[in-house]
């Protein structure tokens, strides 16, 4: 499929494998908001990009194809840092989800672009519900100023310095198959090992747009109003 991409970045920027404990001082698990989809279908693409893109990323890349919707921070039941995510948050996340009362609706994976850190699929929300559900997690000042929001699946780390010219030249010549359109049904609550870059997502809770209330999957990280939690 041809896409039309374009980038104001001369370069890319190289990513390193190393622990980052300037950032994350010594807290272990960051999370984050993602929409809930069933990622079965975007996979095989996935992987025929890792595979094409291979000697422009960081190798040990584990990360499952996902959309972020909006970062939250590091889990602590007494918050101290602006970057620890804890349970007034959460509930203060929740209860305007359940006054939005979002339903359903369809993304659509399309073609490749690129950021100076990473390449990617870039996704349209057909429907218009991005922005709305966003707008219900962006409960803090330090949530609201990660910037402006691309939504997005990550493909890989760049593993150096490589001109963005050559790198779109790249992008355009892999072969994709025409747009993919996947059913939204809820959001799910992700956490990954900070010290890890590129490491695994594991699903901590889960939203659904149905239930309109949190369901752990594991021992819950905050005691939240039972209104809120799915029993």
């Amino acid at each position: 499929m041809a896409t039309d991409l374009t980038f104001s970045a001369d370069s890319t920027i190289r990513n390193e494998r190393r622990d980052f404990s300037e950032w994350h001082r010594g807290r272990s698990i960051y999370a984050l908001w993602a929409l809930q989809f069933d990622t079965t279908p975007l996979k095989p693409r996935m992987q025929a990009a890792q595979e094409a893109l291979a000697d422009l990323l960081l190798p040990g890349y584990e990360r499952q194809p996902h959309v972020t919707l909006s970062l939250c921070g590091f889990p602590s039941a007494q918050p101290q840092f602006d970057d620890d995510f804890g349970p007034a948050l959460v509930q203060a996340q929740l209860r305007t989800l359940q006054q939005a009362n979002p339903t359903g609706f369809e993304i659509a994976i399309g073609g490749l672009d690129s950021f100076t850190s990473v390449p990617y699929f870039t996704v349209r929300d057909t429907a218009g519900q991005l922005h709305a559900l966003r707008h219900c997690l962006q409960q803090t000042p330090a949530i609201a100023a990660h910037g402006d929001y691309t939504p997005h699946v990550t493909i890989g780390l760049y593993v150096d310095v490589f001109p963005m010219d050559y790198v779109l030249q790249r992008l355009r010549a892999v072969a994709l198959p025409a747009d993919l359109h996947l059913p939204v049904t809820g959001l799910s609550l992700l956490g990954y090992q900070a010290a890890h870059i590129g490491g695994p997502l594991h699903c901590v809770a889960s939203y659904a747009f149905a239930d309109q209330a949190l369901q752990w999957h594991g021992a819950p990280w905050f005691a939240l109003d039972e209104s809120l939690v799915l029993q």
